[in-house]
């Protein structure tokens, strides 16, 4: 089939063109050409525009794509305007929004729970209403794609991450001694970026439908930790409240302190399960990012503190 990925060079995309790619697929990505531009560039049809901008030009025309696979929707202008230049040129569309959608607020551990509102003033400010205007987003896909589907993941993990946030704690636990963590009970959840991909590609195979966390079981922080340390490795957790992290200039990856987190950081997952997501052991995936750390040399990572900031933190608590 034909699927056309909007975003698919940089991490989530990459991985889903690349199955794609592998399972067949005639496939289309359309992106910036920042990053990875002439990825499968024997095997891929690459179209270029900006979403920042409006730029759709390269998909106009009169082809169709079978499916469409959008990653990289952050304000419902991108959904709008996605659908204006596609009319009806596709049958399916896939989009990729995130738990950061739902309000925590209104949190419970059902498995469909209410987003948030609209930003304030039509606000397309990302870093300061990134929930909002992913729900935002996903309101809109209702409106102008109806009967696609929705996808939200937690913190999405594994090779070619550029935020670090998991490669962080794979790398980490990995070096072992006295690791910070800020409350090694709460929740921690993630998935694995080839699940996930894998999921996409058959929510855009078989033209699923609906509204689905795509998530893998969460566990408490400790045995998320546990899991990914090597064998052989001796690791202790110390927590420091989060105030003292804070005065110490250290924000932990994945270890949000907001209220009713715990809520939107242990997602149940049933429907995602039962329209066929299956996710791989934590351990899998941390040694997967360590051997893309390694490969790519180990460089500074662009999220968490160094080990000089968590020495200093813990010398002035006195652990040992």
């Amino acid at each position: 089939m034909r699927v056309l990925f909007v975003g698919g060079t940089s991490f989530l995309g990459r991985h889903a063109v690349e199955q794609a790619v592998a399972a067949g697929h005639d496939v289309t990505v359309f992106h910036r050409g920042r990053t990875n531009a002439d990825l499968l560039g024997d095997v891929v049809e690459h179209r270029l525009g900006d979403r920042a901008t409006g730029d759709y030009a390269s998909l106009d025309g009169t082809e169709r794509w079978d499916a469409v696979v959008d990653v990289c929707a952050y304000v419902p202008r991108h959904v709008h305007q996605l659908a204006d230049v596609l009319g009806d040129r596709t049958d399916h569309y896939v989009h990729v929004s995130s738990v950061s959608a739902y309000d925590p607020a209104r949190a419970t551990l059902a498995d469909d729970i209410p987003l948030y509102d609209d930003p304030p003033d039509g606000s397309e400010d990302v870093a300061e209403h990134y929930g909002p205007l992913k729900a935002a987003c996903e309101r809109a896909t209702a409106v102008r794609l109806p009967g696609s589907a929705i996808v939200r993941p937690p913190y999405i993990c594994g090779p070619w991450d550029p935020l670090d946030n998991f490669t962080y704690w794979a790398r980490r636990m990995a070096e072992g001694g006295d690791v910070v963590v800020r409350d090694a009970s709460a929740p921690m959840q993630l998935v694995d970026v080839r699940d996930l991909a894998a999921f996409l590609l058959r929510c855009a195979v078989e033209r699923i439908a609906g509204s689905f966390d795509g998530v893998a079981p969460f566990a408490p922080t400790a045995a998320v930790l546990a899991d990914i340390t090597p064998p052989g490795v001796s690791a202790r957790l110390v927590e420091i409240d989060s105030g003292t992290l804070k005065g110490a200039g250290i924000t932990l990856p994945m270890m949000l302190d907001e209220p009713n987190d715990d809520l939107v950081s242990s997602r149940p997952g049933a429907s995602a399960r039962a329209a066929g997501l299956t996710t791989r052991p934590v351990a899998e995936t941390a040694d997967a990012t360590r051997r893309w750390d390694d490969e790519r040399g180990r460089p500074p990572l662009v999220t968490g503190p160094t080990r000089e900031q968590e020495a200093a933190v813990l010398a002035s608590r006195g652990a040992r």
